[in-house]
């Protein structure tokens, strides 16, 4: 189990804390923990601000692919999947990988890439319909800290379950004061963060053994 940066070659995208921390209330964080229509391609104040495939997941796909060693016939689960982009991308990558998704929303599902229809589950993360080891490798990508810290674990234990060391989870963390007063004008959804020392812990009482990175907002 090691911090790696699978996300490094994701552009970034730019936000505006200021305008949504000024914007938030609690019926946008309310509104945002549906994770409908709103959260993904309402105005940004809700979520994304519109939750649209653009290709920037295939560099990230390619490093997974890499890391993992994976290729045709080995299976991968996104946990956390939203609209299937990195399943599709993952797919596109490497041909024949048997890449599916487990997604909690509804909207999402409804609205994901065709090149993915039948490989999405709806789902919790908590409870992965799978048996036990019958993945190659998990990914969970800004997902699992939208549960709170009971849920986290138990998030934890079942991809350990699936894939015991073969898995990358990144979370919300934050390394200064400063960074965590950042993120709690920006956050809507995350219901357990916590700076990395913290979520060591987690991922220790959990028994995971895979890899992870944090999510870091910076100005």
């Amino acid at each position: 189990m090691a911090e790696m940066n699978l996300l490094a070659r994701l552009p970034q995208t730019r936000r505006n804390v200021e305008a949504r921390a000024r914007a938030k209330t609690g019926e946008h964080v309310a509104i945002a923990c549906r994770f409908g229509e709103m959260y993904f391609d309402g105005p940004r104040e809700y979520g994304y601000g519109g939750y649209r495939y653009d290709g920037r997941w295939i560099p990230v796909a390619e490093d997974i692919v890499r890391h993992f060693g994976l290729a045709a016939g080995d299976r991968i689960l996104d946990v956390g999947c939203a609209k299937g982009f990195l399943v599709k991308d993952l797919m596109k990558v490497c041909p024949g990988l048997e890449a599916f998704g487990l997604e909690i929303s509804e909207y999402a599902l409804k609205h994901c890439e065709t090149e993915v229809v039948g490989r999405l589950h709806l789902g919790n993360a908590t409870s992965l319909p799978f048996p036990d080891r019958s993945f190659g490798a998990i990914i969970s990508i800004n997902t699992i800290h939208n549960l709170d810290r009971a849920g986290v674990i138990r998030a934890l234990r079942e991809i350990e379950r699936l894939a015991p060391g073969r898995a990358f989870v990144q979370v919300d963390a934050y390394h200064t004061p400063e960074q965590r007063e950042l993120f709690m004008q920006w956050v809507l959804t995350a219901k357990f963060h916590d700076y990395p020392s913290g979520w060591l812990g987690v991922f220790e009482e959990a028994g995971y053994t895979g890899d992870w990175y944090w999510t870091v907002l910076e100005r």
